[in-house]
């Protein structure tokens, strides 16, 4: 039977404390296993669903961000599922002006804010309000040149060094962006063996697990987890003790969070499991492998770090959690450890 996940103490995560919420989510089954990745059945025996033992309750609505702009993000993002563009929206944290940074990209037509040098927030150029800042003069949408007004006070000329996918949005926030994404579509957990096309496979639109949030967002970036994953594992078949004899299988080796570590722990930038290190910040758009069986080894289940914050002030994780949910904005970190963080390197 699932065991609840590890409630956390003072000096591990902080001093968070469970409420009424979490004892709610504690207790739902979490069915990504690291034995079958987020298919928990075999592929030879799929087997009937389980059912669902509780509701999970939304995301908390409370937020220490809030977003003053336009009520989309507006630029074109080359990625998953374009029609959800216009609904996708970042919100920015309250910070000192001296910590915010921008770099006008007039190639892409895209303006990025950087907080303390990590881009947070991309706005379109070429609306019809004006925004002098120093030398520089930028033409925005009117929402946008309001929110930007008092936070700006020196814009710098460039393109994304960091932009695998070439459409001027650096990678980290076109990780966050296809994580939002994910989100919006609100696909529901379906388990089971799905074959797919290959390079970039994907389930149907309307299903999915807590891998699928990982490889769609990735995707958003330029980067097919499932192609990628595959070479790997043929350049280093010892690497993934999980793949039977080296063979992969590219219809479900990206959608086992078991699988996949050793492809982040080997290619992507690793930074710290703790959530208050001040040296290493959680960043949005951050992968991160959790454990929700603490008595088993390893991590059973993944999400990304959103932009929005709980009431407490710790990022939501983008995730799809379990039978009878959807993918969405969950509060996660006050109670579900954290064994590894991840953030994707420079192409």
């Amino acid at each position: 039977m699932p065991r609840e996940p590890r409630r956390t103490t003072q000096g591990e995560f902080g001093s968070h404390f469970m409420r009424p919420t979490h004892l709610l989510v504690a207790g739902l089954a979490v069915a990504c296993m690291i034995s079958q990745g987020c298919d928990s059945r075999s592929e030879a025996d799929p087997g009937p669903s389980p059912t669902p033992s509780a509701t999970a309750p939304a995301a908390s609505a409370a937020s220490r961000e809030t977003a003053h702009g336009e009520s989309c993000l507006g630029v074109s993002d080359q990625g998953i599922w374009d029609d959800l563009d216009p609904q996708v929206q970042i919100a920015l944290p309250a910070v000192e002006r001296s910590r915010i940074s921008a770099q006008r990209d007039e190639k892409h037509g895209v303006l990025v804010l950087s907080i303390d040098g990590f881009p947070r927030k991309v706005y379109p150029l070429g609306g019809t309000t004006t925004l002098k800042v120093g030398t520089t003069t930028l033409k925005l949408r009117a929402g946008d040149a309001a929110e930007l007004r008092p936070l700006l006070s020196e814009v710098s000329d460039g393109e994304a060094t960091k932009d695998r996918d070439g459409d001027g949005i650096p990678d980290p926030l076109d990780v966050l962006i296809g994580a939002k994404k994910t989100a919006i579509n609100g696909d529901a957990y379906t388990e089971g063996y799905v074959t797919m096309t290959y390079p970039m496979g994907d389930v149907p639109r309307t299903m999915g697990v807590c891998t699928d949030v990982i490889i769609r967002a990735v995707r958003n970036a330029g980067l097919d987890l499932q192609q990628a994953l595959h070479d790997d594992i043929a350049k280093a078949p010892r690497a993934y003790p999980m793949v039977k004899a080296g063979k992969a299988n590219a219809h479900i080796d990206q959608r086992r969070v078991g699988t996949l570590l050793p492809y982040f722990q080997r290619h992507w930038e690793a930074h710290t499991a703790r959530l208050d290190d001040p040296d290493d910040p959680l960043r949005p758009g951050d992968v991160i492998f959790m454990d929700t069986f603490p008595k088993r080894p390893g991590p059973d289940h993944i999400g990304i770090l959103s932009d929005t914050l709980d009431d407490q002030g710790m990022p939501m994780v983008i995730n799809n959690w379990t039978d009878g949910m959807t993918t969405r904005e969950m509060d996660l970190l006050t109670f579900v450890s954290v064994l590894y963080r991840f953030r994707l390197p420079p192409a």
